[in-house]
Parts: structure tokens; sequence; C-alpha cells
């Protein structure tokens, strides 16, 4: 009987000790390995040495320079005024995004099932359709020529893309048409977590739709809030097709020039492997840097994640 006992007040101990978690995501960090860490490696490595046209086609011996292609990136006033357009266009992109999510994510909450049926749709289509896709459809629409948005506004053959901003505006519309499905079914989905006597109790105190959103939705939603934030700025700092596509490779003379698209250019089209790659580089570091500074502000703050 006493043995019995004993034996019921052992903890029982966890199968394979401390080795078990590591075992189960072995095979998910070989993938990540195989597709994330080594290409990160390679693009590392690639950033310190001389990598031209020459170097590929084994004319030319690969040579070490060292952090020369940062220096060299680094003294280039273009490299400076195309980081600074990259910024303010992705920041742009992401607010937009995000109000235009959440919007939509509370409207699905107030219409019956029919039209939110119908908007998820919508939103899902968009979601779904691949950026060479949309970019041109969208390149359509405002077509000076042919496209509905011209002659609905009595524009005449006004081009979108021939300025600066407004091309930079007609990009932005694209990008936010395609990335909000992601926002709105996510904080739709974080709503519908909260429970119903909370936004109850605030619709009995007088509480109008903004006051709940602001004070009640918003810090509950917080960690969901956060993960789309996040996700919208490594998608929006990194954006190429978009910008490639509806300005023809960077717009005139390069005035719609961003990261990504400048790194292909100095890459692919100057042969500058070398050179591309520290772009690469310095990306991957200021989306790394955002993404821990915003992380560290949340955890000051006392969320859980």
């Amino acid at each position: 009987m006493r043995a019995v006992r004993g034996w019921s007040r052992s903890a029982p101990r966890p199968l394979g000790g401390g080795s078990a978690p590591w075992l189960y995501l072995a095979p998910a960090l070989v993938v990540l390995g195989g597709l994330l860490v080594y290409p990160i490696y390679q693009l590392g490595l690639l950033s310190f040495f001389q990598y031209t046209q020459a170097q590929v086609s084994g004319g030319e011996p690969t040579t070490f320079k060292g952090f020369g292609n940062y220096t060299e990136l680094f003294s280039d006033s273009q490299f400076w005024q195309v980081l600074l357009t990259t910024v303010l266009f992705a920041a742009a992109c992401v607010v937009s995004t995000l109000a235009v999510g959440c919007a939509l994510a509370v409207l699905l909450t107030r219409v019956r099932a029919l039209p939110r049926l119908v908007l998820m749709m919508a939103a899902l289509g968009a979601w779904a359709t691949p950026a060479v896709t949309g970019s041109t459809v969208w390149l359509l629409l405002f077509d000076p020529d042919f496209g509905p948005v011209n002659r609905v506004l009595g524009l005449g053959d006004h081009s979108w893309t021939y300025g600066r901003y407004s091309a930079f505006f007609l990009v932005l519309l694209e990008v936010v048409w395609c990335s909000f499905p992601f926002v709105m079914v996510t904080v739709y989905a974080g709503i519908r977590a909260v429970p119903g006597e909370v936004l109850e109790a605030a619709a009995l105190d007088g509480a109008s739709q903004w006051r709940v959103w602001r004070s009640v939705l918003a810090p509950m939603l917080r960690p969901i809030l956060t993960v789309v934030t996040i996700q919208s700025v490594i998608w929006d700092f990194k954006v190429f097709t978009q910008i490639y596509v509806m300005t023809n490779g960077g717009g005139i003379a390069g005035q719609n020039l961003v990261l990504n698209v400048y790194a292909y250019q100095q890459a692919f089209a100057s042969s500058q492997y070398g050179l591309g790659s520290a772009i690469g580089v310095v990306m991957l570091l200021i989306l790394l840097a955002v993404t821990l500074v915003y992380l560290r502000l949340l955890r000051r703050q006392g969320e859980e994640l």
C-alpha cells in the first residue's frame, strides 16, 4: 500500500528529458536552415568580395574587398536618397494598410452574414492575386488612354506613372489593396474572440465606436496588432514587384526607386553582385533592428507575445 502511495506521489518524467522539444523542432529547423540561414550566410559572404560578371564567367579571380562594398555604398548619395524614400513609402503603406484593414474588420462585425461573406470573398480574392497580375490590372485601370479611372474623374490623358508622387500614390493603392485582407482577417478574428460582455458594457456607458476601438479593442488586440504591424513593415519595406512593374523598373531617371529595386539594378543590371549583396545585408539589418526595437518596447509595457 505504501508502495502504491509513493508511486502515485512521484511526478512523471517527460519523455526524452530536455531534448524532446528540440527533437520536435528539428524538421522545421532543418528546413529553415536550408531555406533561410544558408542563403543569408551566402548573401553576407558575397558582400565582402569583388564579384562581377567577370568573376561569374571565370575571366577574373574573385578578390576579397572586406568592407569595400559597404564603404562604396555608404559614400553614394543615391543610396541615402533611396533609403529615405523607401522608409517614407513603407511607412505610408503600413499606416494605410493598418487603417483600412482595421476599419473593415470592425465593419465585418457590424454587417449581416451575406454582406460579410461578400466582403470576405472579395478581400481574399485580392489577397490571392499574384503581385504581377495585380500591378498590371491597376495599370490598366489608371491607363491614360483606355483606363476607366481617368474617364470617371475627368482627367483626360493624365499619366499617373509620369510624376514621382502620383506614381508612388498609385503603387501605394495597389500595395494596400493586396495587403489589407491579411490585416482585416487577423483583426476580425481577434475581435470575435473578445468577450461580448465587454463590448456591451462599453455600449451601455455611451462610448462611441471610435472610443470603443481606442479604449477597449485596441488594448486587448495589441499582441495581434503587433504581429500584423511587424509583418506589414517587413512586406512593405522590401516591396519590389509593384514598383518594378508599375513604374517600369523605378520610374523616369530612377525617381521611384526603392531599396529592393535599387539592389536589383546594382546586382543584375550593373553586374555588381557584391554591391547588390551589401544592399541586401543592410536591408536585413534594418528590418531586424526595427522588429527588435518594437518588441522591446512592447515588453517594457508588459505585453505578452
